[in-house]
């Protein structure tokens, strides 16, 4: 009777057990964790940009009329001076005929009013002798006074129209001569938009008919830098970059200048930083778009600790892992009711001082992960500077394992 009577509990009482020790929770968690390391560190921008020459000059015509004549191709090497191509002349010889005659016409007037201020001035003195003698009237004598005065300034509007026949003269051999396009610089032809035949038209504003790059063996890459960057990127720091043509292969450069200018596209607001690189090879080419990135700080021997330790925090202690406070967010509800503004996330850190930031992480020790203040610095994405509050080999948390081991094998009881 007292053996059935045990019989009867003790299945009972081992299911009790067992639903007990699946609701209990566990005494020892595991983590994941990464020792404090020291190591080299480099802070980064990257930004993307356009290949180009560092003086680039393009030729136009300043006259109207249809290319007759072409000297130069694409890739043509050039020098100062020399013909690129040739406008038809005709029209503007027959115009420089045409102001050469009016110059000789406008010569030929000044020489006859000279003559007829000469007579004037004769007769005006003879009349005034025979006035003294009482032999013409005072009327005469000042008809002839005003007659020499009146050929004296036709002879000074015949000066100036033959001035303004030598004007006309002059702007007709300028436009003879800028029949003939000559480059404006040594260097080679990049560009050419015109054919044989082809009428240019100077009308408005003057065509484009080459495009001459002054040194291939120096480019330049105009670097588009986010507003959120450009205050670490200054002059004489070193650049890298990359072009979709040679793909693996790394160019280099310094950054000759950040421009003042903003540009706006899609409410983006970028800077142009120039970035001079050389190209011996001749590798660069025009046009080409290149991955910049700018080494704005390094670190030779930095204590360093990867960026999921500033983003680690226990269940129920602050902003979670997967879960980051947004700014911005709705306003928490206290405990006893009252609005409180959501927490800050810790990783994103306050600033100390320039270029350093207060955080938090958690270091392990023995089985518990303690808080830990810490002081950082730069960041090159993926591991972050220790200014203080860490010591190399310190072990940091990154995230609680056996929580997710739980998560994924989770299931009913």
């Amino acid at each position: 009777m007292k053996t059935s009577r045990l019989w009867k509990i003790g299945p009972a009482f081992t299911l009790a057990l067992a639903l007990g020790g699946c609701s209990r929770p566990s005494d020892h968690l595991s983590f994941k964790t990464e020792p404090v390391s020291k190591g080299a560190l480099s802070e980064t921008v990257a930004a993307t940009g356009e290949v180009s020459a560092v003086v680039t000059v393009t030729v136009g015509s300043q006259i109207s009329g249809a290319i007759s004549r072409l000297y130069v191709d694409f890739n043509s090497p050039v020098k100062q001076g020399q013909l690129l191509a040739e406008i038809d002349p005709r029209l503007f010889e027959v115009a420089q005929a045409r102001a050469a005659a009016g110059l000789l016409a406008a010569d030929a007037d000044v020489e006859k009013a000279r003559v007829m201020l000469l007579d004037a001035q004769n007769a005006a003195l003879r009349l005034a002798e025979l006035f003294k003698k009482g032999l013409v009237s005072g009327a005469e004598a000042e008809t002839a006074a005003s007659n020499r005065a009146g050929a004296a300034a036709a002879l000074r509007a015949a000066e100036a129209r033959v001035a303004q026949a030598r004007a006309d003269r002059d702007a007709a051999v300028t436009n003879v001569s800028l029949c003939k396009i000559r480059s404006p610089i040594d260097g080679i032809v990049i560009s050419r938009n015109v054919d044989v035949g082809q009428t240019v038209a100077a009308s408005l504003q003057s065509p484009t008919l080459f495009v001459i790059a002054n040194d291939l063996s120096r480019m330049q890459v105009l670097a588009n830098v986010d507003e959120a960057d450009v205050g670490k990127v200054k002059e004489g720091m070193l650049a890298s970059f990359t072009v979709d043509a040679f793909p693996g292969e790394v160019f280099k450069g310094r950054i000759r200048e950040v421009r003042q200018a903003p540009a706006s596209i899609q409410n983006v607001v970028t800077y142009a930083a120039v970035v001079d690189a050389p190209n011996p090879e001749r590798k660069l080419r025009q046009g080409m778009t290149a991955s910049i990135s700018v080494v704005t700080s390094q670190r030779s021997d930095a204590l360093r600790i990867p960026n999921a330790a500033l983003r680690y925090r226990p269940a129920g202690e602050g902003a979670p892992a997967d879960k980051p406070v947004v700014a911005g967010a709705a306003v928490a509800q206290g405990a006893q009711g009252a609005k409180r503004p959501p927490p800050k996330p810790e990783s994103a850190g306050e600033p100390v001082r320039p270029g350093i930031r207060k955080v938090v992480a958690y270091r392990l020790e023995g089985t518990k992960p303690v808080r830990v203040a810490l002081l950082v610095g730069i960041s090159d994405g993926q591991r972050t500077e220790v200014v203080s509050g860490l010591s190399e080999g310190d072990q940091v948390v990154l995230a609680d394992a056996s929580a997710s081991s739980h998560r994924g094998n989770r299931g009913p009881l």
